[in-house]
């Protein structure tokens, strides 16, 4: 039944909270070196690998790298500003094709924007709401964070976090913003907890919601080093282009440059 699947899911937050593992979600990425290792005659590569040459296949079956732009065929439709993607370079950047040239996206400043701009829209129209997650997730904290965590509940749910007493030093995230799916909850509790103990929570939320929200997104973004699939690279690309000041990451980065093929001609010193 709900109920025992709940009381399981609640016994084992429990058992885990006074001796918390730090999961390490980095997906892998695999370099041209490491695919060239396995041997061809009889062994298959592993799934994560034969993906990233079937993908890269049909990139070259279908012709995206050519050169061509929008100019060079009336009927052509032209690309989205941000072009297309057309591969991940060593987890960190997103290499995509417009009609200027190369793009390359910062990954992790570019999707952190778009979760700060997301929050602070969701915040200032007072709909920054928890979706409950399936299983807590168990913060081993002090007394005296336990206490203002208990004191600020209210607060903390107009951040969109529901917490909950576990022990006498251990708290559950029993809810968090979708925008959040990505965030190391625990470690974004204890720093909203530190914030709270220094500032106050009237302070923090009235005078400095907008850096709790940055360092919100901070977690909640993706991490470098997290291998994406071609359409979730350009489903991020589309992101970008809908998402205001996407051109700069919260902390003032840049996210995305543009080199034309002039200025790869000229790296290359082509027509010299």
């Amino acid at each position: 039944s709900l109920d025992s699947v709940d009381t399981t899911a609640e016994q084992t937050a429990i058992a885990q909270c006074p001796n918390p593992v730090a999961a390490d979600h980095t997906d892998r990425v695999f370099s041209g070196a490491e695919i060239s290792r396995y041997p061809r005659h009889g062994r298959q590569p592993p799934a994560q690998v034969q993906e990233q040459i079937s993908a890269w296949q049909a990139l070259a079956s279908a012709n995206v790298l050519d050169h061509n732009t929008p100019g060079d065929d009336p009927q052509a439709t032209p690309p989205p500003p941000l072009g297309y993607a057309l591969g991940q370079l060593h987890g960190v950047y997103i290499l995509a094709q417009n009609s200027k040239g190369l793009v390359v996206v910062d990954l992790h400043a570019a999707h952190e924007r778009i979760v700060y701009e997301g929050l602070k829209q969701q915040y200032a129209s007072q709909a920054l709401r928890g979706q409950p997650l399936l299983v807590p997730v168990t913060v081993r904290v002090s007394e005296q964070e336990v206490r203002v965590a208990l004191e600020h509940v209210e607060e903390f749910m107009a951040l969109g976090l529901e917490l909950e007493q576990m022990g006498p030093e251990c708290l559950a995230v029993r809810a968090a913003p979708v925008l959040l799916a990505e965030a190391d909850l625990a470690a974004l509790t204890r720093d909203l907890l530190s914030d709270i103990l220094h500032l106050g929570a009237t302070d923090l939320l009235l005078q400095h919601a907008n850096e709790v929200l940055s360092r919100m997104a901070c977690h909640g973004s993706v991490r470098a080093g997290r291998r994406l699939s071609l359409a979730e690279m350009n489903a991020l690309l589309r992101q970008m282009e809908a998402t205001e000041r996407a051109d700069q990451c919260n902390h003032g980065r840049p996210t995305w440059i543009q080199l034309t093929v002039a200025d790869l001609d000229r790296l290359f010193l082509r027509g010299q």
